[in-house]
Parts: structure tokens; sequence; C-alpha cells
């Protein structure tokens, strides 16, 4: 017919590969298809293995690490120090923990010793009806306190009393700041010692703020050389200066 050009052979054996190049289409090109090999269960299992190792050091690493102030700060104080200087206090060998053991305060609450931890405890032992010696031991225990300056917030002082004795009332005003708790006889002996031929009551006692009992002070402790143990807490709190905790406000809030 006139005025139309009919397509040749050639021309629309073209249109597929056009299409093809347009739309990417490769002819006879197979479907490609990968395949990954499946882990062998001996490969998993070491692979686990090696997570939980790897775990457990890194929780190790932490420990040391947390550990470590408190360390440094006993081996400075015991270990690294000028030639010729002695404790007056005698260390605790092994540290014994605060006990769980309670006891009660002048107005008959209940309180935990473990729950006076986060402080160092400056511990004396003495009945209630508190004779000469415990009256010349609490003195101390407060002089040695307040003459620590900014760093009494940081020291309790504690009287245990391990008997039913009534506290006598012109002692009341000189020991508001004190924490005073009576305690079971058999509970407290099987915590703090004497030294060898002396008694409970005849010794001052230092707790450091993580609970643990690791210095023991001379018998009947005097004015006279109340210095020298002034002198031990002193150096004890400088060493633990990184890392014991901001001490309670007040030391006798137990005790009121």
């Amino acid at each position: 017919m006139s005025g139309f050009k009919l397509l040749d052979d050639s021309s629309t054996r073209a249109a597929p590969e056009v299409a093809a190049r347009l739309f990417g289409i490769q002819d006879d090109q197979p479907l490609g298809m990968t395949v990954h090999s499946m882990p062998a269960p001996a490969q998993s299992i070491d692979h686990q293995a090696g997570r939980t190792a790897t775990g457990r050091w890194k929780m190790l690493v932490v420990l040391l690490v947390c550990a470590a102030p408190v360390v440094a700060s006993y081996f400075t104080y015991y270990v690294v120090r000028p030639e010729g200087r002695r404790n007056f206090g005698e260390l605790i060998e092994p540290q014994r923990s605060l006990p769980d053991l309670s006891g009660a305060n002048l107005t008959g609450e209940t309180l935990n010793l473990q729950s006076l931890r986060g402080q160092w405890l400056l511990v004396s032992v003495a009945g209630g009806a508190c004779d000469q010696v415990c009256s010349q031991h609490l003195y101390l225990q407060r002089q040695m306190r307040e003459s620590l300056g900014k760093d009494k917030g940081r020291v309790d002082w504690v009287w245990l009393i391990p008997d039913q004795a009534a506290v006598p009332d012109k002692l009341l005003p000189a020991i508001k700041d004190a924490t005073v708790l009576r305690v079971a006889p058999a509970g407290l002996s099987a915590w703090l010692a004497p030294a060898g031929g002396h008694q409970l009551v005849e010794h001052l006692y230092l707790v450091d703020p993580l609970g643990n009992w690791m210095l023991r002070f001379p018998a009947n402790l005097e004015l006279s050389n109340a210095a020298k143990a002034k002198s031990d807490l002193e150096r004890l709190l400088r060493a633990s200066a990184a890392w014991d905790l901001a001490g309670r406000e007040s030391a006798g809030q137990a005790g009121k």
C-alpha cells in the first residue's frame, strides 16, 4: 500500500536486542547462585569458648582496676615508708570483716554493725557503767577525731557495750556524737580479740571503710602516747584519700 513502509526482518530482530541493552538483560546468562558453607560445629564451639575467655579476662581487668587504689594505699602505708618508721598500732593479719551482728542504740533502735561501713571506725569496748578505763578511751576517741580537722568527717568513734548496764546520765552529753551500740558479747568476741595477756576492753581498735578490722592499738592507751595512735590514723587517711568516700555528716546518728 502506498504511504506505508513495512518493517524488514532485520528491524524486527533488532528490537529484542535493543530492549535487552536498555534494561540490562543479557541473553544466555544463567542465574548466579553463591553457596556459603556452614561453619563446622567444632569451629563454632572454639569461637564461643574464645569469646567467653575474653569476657572473663575483661571482667578480671575491671576488678583489678577497682581494687588497685585500695591495694596501693595499703602498700604505700606498710611497705613504701621512710626507713626506721614503725606503726604504733598492731596490724591485724588476716583482717576480719565486720560481722553480721545486730545491736541496739541507747534509744532501743536496732542497727547491724555492717551498716557502719563507709567510714573509718575508731572502736572501744566497755560495759555500760563505764569505768575509768572506759572514760579515758571515750575521751581519747573524741579528741583524736576532733584533732583531724577537715578529715574528721571520715572517722566515726564507736562504743560497743557488751552488757545491759545503764549508761550514766552524766556521760550522755559527752557521747552525743558517738555511735553507741549494745551488742552480744559472744558475737563481739568472735570478731575482735585482745593482745595476749590483755582483755578486750583494754584496747582501741581501728576498722577501715571496707569494714575490715585492721589495727589494734596498745592496751591502756593514755594521753601521753595517744599522739602516736593519731599519727597512724592520719597516715592511713592520707594513704586512702584516693579511694575513701566522703565521710558522713554526723558520726553519731546511730547513737542518738
